[in-house]
């Protein structure tokens, strides 16, 4: 690969920080900034890896005309309006899951990404994991045979964490479960219908006005007579953080995983990944109109959950 490097600035030093050696070893990366909006744990993190830039405001990071690239570790909330702004100001743009919480502001994406040129990626964990990796292999070899259906779940107590998290609908953040079913073999969803089960803790519901402690969704894939299963939850169901994904094949049924904790050793894989695609000068995988996609089945599902199942079509700029 060329060994043209890319000005990356990092933004938010939560899970983030994971990535700063990652970033500092890569051959295509000069990680010039940080962004965080605490200046104590901004300059901790700054001093113990020797990164000079450094910024609590995100506005100012963006007009740093040495920053080509952003990479957002952000809260869920602040990842639309983040992304928009960094699109505007010319950077190109690696978000984690999900896109965004409304239709709207993905399409927003979608079309700002189209207007301006520059790349888009989601940083979806799982397409990236070891486990999901082995599987891609298996089915690319054709061992698995013809995919017949799929089916991933994923899990997860987000009790005592940020208070964003308290009674966010389970679909919301769904990208975990949805993106394993159509990465496999780069399909598209094109409809989902979602059934709601059991009720969260009543002084949860009003905050989204939703009661609903598991969303369980089918997902129709589009030119396909593959179709997939998801279900999803957040709280008052699993002590625990557990994602599965189940392939059934023509000649192998295969489960692939049971993961706990961590993220499958995804992250340098995400990283080269949106590099390289920078360098290369093609899109990154999932490029914006992927990350729509699989960001809108879930909230489409919601969508199906709340009209008791009713049948939703995905919007058709996730499609096309």
């Amino acid at each position: 690969m060329s060994q043209k490097k890319v000005n990356v600035a990092l933004v938010g030093l939560g899970f983030g920080a994971e990535f700063i050696p990652i970033y500092q070893s890569h051959p295509n990366a000069n990680l010039v900034a940080l962004c965080q909006r605490t200046r104590k744990k901004l300059d901790a993190v700054g001093d113990a890896f020797g990164v000079a830039g450094r910024y609590t405001d995100y506005a100012e990071l963006l007009k740093d005309p040495s920053v080509e690239a952003v990479h957002i570790n952000s809260p869920i909330p602040d990842h639309a309006w983040m992304s928009l702004a960094a699109l505007k100001a010319g950077k190109h743009v690696l978000c984690t899951v999900p896109m965004a919480t409304t239709i709207s502001d993905c399409k927003k994406i979608v079309d700002a990404v189209k207007r301006s040129g520059l790349k888009y990626m989601m940083a979806e964990t799982v397409v990236y994991s070891r486990e999901f990796l082995y599987i891609k292999e298996l089915y690319d070899k054709g061992e698995l045979g013809k995919l017949q259906f799929l089916q991933a779940s994923h899990l997860q107590d987000m009790d005592g964490w940020p208070n964003y998290w308290p009674g966010l609908p389970p679909m919301w953040y769904a990208t975990h479960c949805v993106a394993p079913m159509l990465a496999l073999n780069r399909n598209t969803a094109e409809s989902v219908s979602c059934f709601g089960s059991g009720t969260i803790r009543k002084e949860l519901i009003g905050k989204y006005g939703s009661p609903f402690a598991v969303e369980s969704a089918h997902i129709a894939f589009k030119d396909s007579d593959l179709a997939a299963r998801i279900y999803r939850s957040l709280f008052d169901v699993a002590r625990q953080y557990r994602e599965s994904i189940d392939v059934y094949g023509s000649k192998k049924s295969h489960l692939s995983f049971t993961q706990g904790g961590g993220h499958g050793g995804s992250h340098p894989h995400l990283a080269h990944a949106f590099l390289s695609s920078l360098v290369e000068g093609r899109d990154p995988f999932p490029n914006a109109r992927e990350s729509a996609n699989w960001t809108c089945v879930g909230l489409c599902a919601h969508q199906s959950a709340l009209a008791g199942g009713k049948n939703v079509r995905l919007p058709a700029f996730t499609i096309e």
